[in-house]
Order: C-alpha cells, then structure tokens, then sequence
C-alpha cells in the first residue's frame, strides 16, 4: 500500500500532538510560581516562676498554759473561762505570747506535765486547790510561776500564786463599811466546812481592825431546823427571854417572873457568810427571834454577786455585800454571749484578767529566759476586768472591792487603784 509523504506526516503529527500537548502541561506546570510556605508562629517564651518570697521569720513567743477542766462536772466553768481567755487574746490584736489551752478534768497534774514538755514558762490554774500539789510535782522545780484560779488563800507559797475571790477581803470590806456608818456590834452565821471557818477568821479579825465588837459567831448546817437553832442561838433568844421578865413576891413569900418586853438582839449587824440564797432562808428565823428586816442590817459576802435574783428578794433588800465591780465585767458577758451564745460564768473573767497580766509583763520576760516571778509583786498592781488588783507577798490577790446595797446599787465605789 502506497502513502502518501503527506499523508504520512499527518499521522506523525497527530501521533505526536497528545505528548507535546502534555509536554507543554509539564512545562507549563515547571513554570507555575511556587507558593510561600505557610507562616508557623515562634512558640512562646518558657514560664518563669517568679521567685518565691523568703518566709517570715516565727514570732518568738513566751507560751503560757492554761489549765482548766473542759469535760467532767466543772466543764461549763472551765469551758467560760477558757472561752474568755481566747477572747483577750482577740481584744489584745497582737499578744506578746502564744496561750496553750489543756483539759485538766482528768487530772491537772498530767495537764501540767503535757505544758511543761511544750515549753510552757507560765501556768494559768488550776481551777481548784486541791488540784495544785499535782500541778507543783509536774513542775518539778523548774522556775514556773503557777497562777491558781482558786479562791483557797493556803495553797499560796513559793511560785504559788492564788488568784481567785478571797472571801476573808469581802468580809473585811463589808465590815469596815458597816463601822464607818455607825454600825459597833457585829454577829456571824457561818456554814460549817472550810469556807465558814475561813470566814469566821476573816469576820473576827475584821471587827477588831474595825473597833467593833462581836457578840456572837454560830456555826450552822444547811438543815431548816438547824438553821432555826442557829437562829435562835445567835439572837441570844433564851437569855433574853429570861431577862425580860420582873420578880415579883407572891404573898406567900415566893418569887414569880412577870414577862415583859422582850430585850433587843444584842447586835446591830449580822453577816451570814453564805450565798444569797442560804441568807433568804434564814429571813423567817431571824424575824421570829427579833432580828429581821428593818431591825439589823443583813451583811452578805461575795457570793451574792453571783446571783442577780437577790435584788428580787424583798425581805433582803437594804442588806450590803463587798464584791469586785461589774462594769466592765458585765461588757464582757454582753461580747461573751453574742459570740458564744450564752452567759459566762462569773468566774470567766479570771481567765480574761490572767492573759492581759502575762501579755503585760511580757516586755520584762525575754524569750526562752524564766517568767519574771518578782514582777508579779509589783506594789502597784494590775487593771483587768474585775477592776484593780495585785498579789501581796505571801501570793494572794488583793483586789479593790465595791459595796453594793440590794435595792439601792453600789454605795461605796471600788479603789481605781492601790
């Protein structure tokens, strides 16, 4: 078969045209401008934790221990006194020493030991008297100066101080009051037991100090016809009875005694050194054998600032009592209740008083160095809630009393100071 040169060319061609074609895609793809390739942002700088401030350094405080029963019969008491002590820490906003709290209600001898292996250089308690023999043999010797919350004069000795009520103070305060308005003779009922020999003592030596005279001090128990004998033993009911009567000769010659009035109490004053509540008791007696209301002056102790309801008592009204002020105590109680809830115990103001004294001398008390025993000596004392106060030297408190008349309020104000 003949082709033809042209017609043979035109088949080369058309064989050709499809690889140029993609020769010329080729090309032309080799030819495209390329793409700038995607921008990746630099990954962040590393997190420097900025440096740590250096830690303050601990305050170096003096600890002080606190020993008070917080379960047991007595855990309301120690529980107010506790309570009242946290709150001057509050109140002093920067305390210049660290308060460690210990429950003493099973034994204060082993509170005390737990204070002692913390460090403590000062002991606030125990609550009872009783309790501070087994304080003193934890301390074992160390200069530790013990601030008992008793009321009992003779446990004070060495670093043994006594910082609760002193009756004998009430007794001799009330006494002195009654001699400076005219009162000359006095007479006493005082409870059988520790505290009513305590304050007989107190009674006897205070009418003597005063220039008074005593006519009688009967001892009593808490039984209705016990009280009624003291009643009548006191008033001298039976002497007096026999000596109002007049002889007379009958007209066979023998002598009969003709009754007539009955002779006054051989007192003007009579200090039943009891609660309030044991002198309303004897309201009843002492009116059948001459001395009631109107006719002596009913003298009260301390106790009685314990119970508000003796205002109340219309037969006592007029009777006087020495104790320390309330004033400040009863803004504490207000503070107390909104912040705990209920009322503090009269007591609770000890605690309060013991704290504002340690962070006081804290000043004169370098840290790690013994408690400065002879501070608590100083002559002019301390302020606290319960007014001025200070130790004598054998370590009981001695604090500035206010007399107060029921019915009437305070009659002879509290010293500020000594």
């Amino acid at each position: 078969m003949h082709h033809s040169i042209k017609s043979v060319k035109r088949r080369g061609w058309q064989a050709l045209r499809p690889a140029l074609i993609g020769l010329g895609l080729l090309v032309a793809a080799c030819s495209a401008p390329k793409k700038a390739p995607p921008v990746v942002a630099p990954p962040p700088p590393p997190v420097v934790a900025a440096p740590r401030p250096a830690p303050l350094p601990e305050a170096r405080l003096n600890k002080v221990a606190l020993l008070v029963p917080l379960s047991g019969a007595n855990a309301a008491l120690g529980e107010s006194i506790a309570n009242a002590a946290a709150m001057a820490m509050a109140d002093l906003g920067k305390p210049q020493v660290q308060l460690l709290t210990y429950d003493s209600a099973n034994g204060a001898g082993e509170a005390a030991a737990r204070a002692m292996a913390d460090g403590a250089g000062l002991i606030l308690g125990p609550l009872l008297g009783s309790e501070v023999p087994a304080v003193q043999a934890a301390v074992a010797g160390r200069p530790v100066p013990i601030l008992s919350f008793s009321n009992d004069a003779a446990v004070a000795n060495g670093n043994v101080f006594v910082l609760g009520f002193q009756p004998g103070q009430a007794v001799a305060r009330v006494v002195g009051y009654a001699r400076m308005r005219g009162v000359e003779r006095f007479a006493a009922l005082v409870p059988q037991g520790v505290y009513g020999q305590r304050a007989q003592l107190a009674f006897v030596k205070a009418v003597n100090d005063a220039g008074g005279r005593s006519t009688a001090v009967v001892p009593y128990t808490r039984e209705p016809a016990k009280l009624l004998a003291a009643a009548r033993q006191v008033t001298n009911y039976d002497a007096r009875v026999r000596a109002s009567g007049k002889p007379m000769i009958r007209p066979d010659g023998t002598v009969a005694r003709v009754a007539g009035a009955l002779a006054p109490v051989p007192f003007q004053a009579l200090l039943v050194a009891d609660s309030g509540a044991a002198a309303a008791r004897f309201l009843q007696p002492l009116s059948r054998f001459g001395a009631g209301p109107g006719q002596v002056v009913i003298l009260g102790t301390e106790l009685w600032n314990n119970e508000p309801g003796l205002a109340a008592v219309p037969a006592l009204k007029g009777a006087i009592y020495a104790t320390v002020p309330d004033g400040r105590f009863n803004g504490l109680a207000a503070r107390y209740r909104a912040k705990h809830g209920g009322n503090p115990s009269r007591l609770a103001s000890l605690g309060y008083d013991a704290v504002l004294l340690a962070h006081g001398l804290a000043a004169r008390w370098p840290f790690g160095q013994p408690f400065p025993r002879a501070a608590l000596l100083a002559r002019d004392g301390f302020a606290g809630i319960d007014g001025a106060f200070r130790f004598t030297a054998s370590g009981v408190v001695e604090r500035g009393l206010e007399v107060d008349q029921l019915g009437t309020g305070t009659v002879s104000p509290a010293p500020a100071s000594f």
